[in-house]
């Protein structure tokens, strides 16, 4: 097959390697970002969306792998941070084609890069990608990977919002209190069985209507339409779909006193974690309280390879982060979010120390 992949760098501030890939053949337009691997090579998931435009795009993937870097570094994972975003509609634009080009554009980047299933990109997908280069982790179990890490984001989540219970009301029981669920895919879903497992009532929203509704027959959890759900009275509201998500518009209309959920990148601005904290809302940074996915999936670079309970023991010291850093913003007087930043930051700069 002739070879139609094109590749152009995109020079910017900050990242070590920003690339586009173009496959004309496959209808492939993707968009890898490198922000840093003081601490290791970059572990990040490749996401397929219909963004408007490549600008969109780019925004998007920018923020995702930065916040993968102070994700990893605050897990202590031993990587760094990027991401992959591939423009197109899961719905029609996916093929076995398109995969493989994506992971020679992967490739391409001889190790710097390390992708992973994500959102629209199942383990079936990454399993082709694998066939093009070996740069591809979390792959299913029969493959000699982690699996999916969807369930082990899902537990650090509800490990966190129990955190964020006893933060705020002094018992981190789950019984009787009240979660608003934004998006139940495969981490909102798994949250909210363990959530209603342990005695909360959830109310949930989706634009995949036939999802929510098979999800709510399953476990008993309250359906509501997508635009009402950030304006629930609850005691958490958990975003589990995509970012940005709060903003000038949205956090004024909050009736939680706890912010905890799994999507990234849920601020507009960093701006709004101070927005937050003028209303009182207890915010769990995201990048903090979903690391239980790339945990899990770092669990394969380690010595002997993969083991599950490892895992599990890195991923149950997440509530003991956040409450580090909430306990930092509040003698600092900042926002929770600009503590977990200033960590992240601190955890890098003495790898670049330690690299001198």
């Amino acid at each position: 097959m002739t070879e139609t992949l094109q590749i152009t760098e995109i020079p910017v501030p900050g990242y070590e390697r920003v690339i586009r890939g173009v496959d004309p053949a496959s209808g492939l337009h993707a968009i890898i970002a490198v922000h840093d691997t003081t601490l290791g090579p970059a572990l990040g998931g490749l996401r397929m969306w219909p963004y408007k435009s490549e600008e969109d795009a780019r925004f998007d993937v920018l923020r995702l792998s930065k916040g993968m870097t102070y994700k990893s570094a605050v897990a202590h994972t031993g990587l760094g941070g990027g991401k992959a975003v591939i423009i197109g509609d899961p719905e029609t634009a996916k093929s076995e084609a398109l995969y493989l080009a994506m992971g020679r554009l992967v490739d391409s980047l001889d190790g710097k890069y390390i992708t992973a299933e994500d959102v629209n990109t199942s383990l079936a997908d990454c399993a082709i990608v694998r066939r093009a280069t070996k740069y591809v982790s979390g792959l299913a179990r029969e493959d000699g990977g982690s699996g999916n890490p969807s369930p082990y984001t899902a537990y650090g989540v509800y490990l966190g919002i129990r955190a964020a219970l006893g933060h705020v009301h002094g018992d981190d029981s789950c019984k009787g209190r009240t979660v608003a669920i934004q998006g139940v895919g495969a981490v909102g879903s798994a949250l909210a069985r363990r959530l209603v497992d342990d005695g909360a009532k959830v109310f949930a929203a989706d634009r995949n209507h036939a999802r929510l509704e098979k999800l709510a027959a399953e476990t008993g959890l309250s359906p509501i339409d997508d635009d009402e759900i950030m304006t629930v009275d609850c005691d958490v509201f958990a975003p589990c779909a995509l970012g940005a998500v709060l903003n000038d518009d949205t956090i004024p209309q909050l009736k939680a006193s706890i912010v905890a959920g799994a999507a990234n990148n849920v601020l507009l601005e960093p701006r709004h974690g101070n927005s937050l904290r003028e209303r009182k809302i207890l915010y769990a940074p995201d990048y903090v309280i979903n690391a239980g996915g790339i945990i899990n999936v770092s669990v394969e670079f380690h010595e002997g390879g993969y083991d599950e309970q490892v895992a599990l023991q890195k991923i149950e010291r997440i509530p003991v982060a956040l409450k580090q850093l909430w306990t930092i913003a509040h003698e600092e007087n900042i926002p929770t979010s600009e503590a977990a930043d200033r960590l992240a930051e601190r955890i890098l700069a003495d790898g670049r120390a330690a690299k001198a």
